[in-house]
């Protein structure tokens, strides 16, 4: 029952706090999950969060459904999702009220121009929180150059390249690496 109570809470927070969507809850969850209540290790954690990436939906919901079900099983799914949902479903309401009154002041719009930044920064954070823990899992910092999996930087780039210049489906990219990364794995004889 206390584990109930912590993932819901938990997740209270992250659906209170994770302002610019999905993306933006992802240093939330890990910091709720990883860090204060200890309930996974980073690497599990990164494991949920790429199962989650890769199934539809939003990937703050998915996410809160992998690790209550990870956690608690059934209820879990259950508390953790309703704790994400719940604080979003209810501030969603008030500002859509107060924004379809309120939109053509200026103050409004002032407002909204200064979130931005912080949504791209919490975006940008939890990306690079991923790509370090793929490249480098006991830290960039204590890596040596054998340590790093270059298999993983080398789809990076590829994918990196493929989506900067060629435009192609992101599916069709999350596929690729993926079949990609396994043949590579396979031919190295890790797998």
């Amino acid at each position: 029952m206390r584990i109930l109570l912590q993932l819901f809470f938990a997740f209270i927070q992250v659906g209170l706090f994770s302002v610019g969507g999905g993306y933006a809850a992802i240093p939330l969850i890990q910091n709720q999950i990883v860090d204060i209540h200890g309930l996974m290790t980073l690497p599990e954690f990164t494991d949920l969060i790429t199962i989650a990436e890769m199934t539809p939906g939003p990937i703050s919901i998915n996410s809160a459904t992998f690790v209550g079900m990870r956690l608690a099983g059934i209820p879990g799914v259950l508390l953790c999702t309703l704790g994400c949902i719940l604080p979003s479903f209810c501030i969603c309401l008030a500002l859509a009220h107060f924004y379809y009154k309120y939109r053509s002041f200026s103050g409004v719009q002032t407002v909204l121009s200064a979130l931005r930044p912080a949504v791209v920064a919490l975006i940008a954070s939890a990306g690079l929180s991923i790509l370090l823990l793929a490249i480098a899992p006991s830290g960039l910092a204590q890596s040596a150059l054998a340590d790093i999996h270059w298999v993983e930087v080398l789809v990076f780039l590829g994918a990196l390249y493929l989506l900067r210049k060629r435009h192609p489906s992101a599916i069709a990219v999350i596929f690729g690496s993926g079949v990609v990364g396994t043949a590579a794995y396979a031919l190295l004889g890790v797998l």
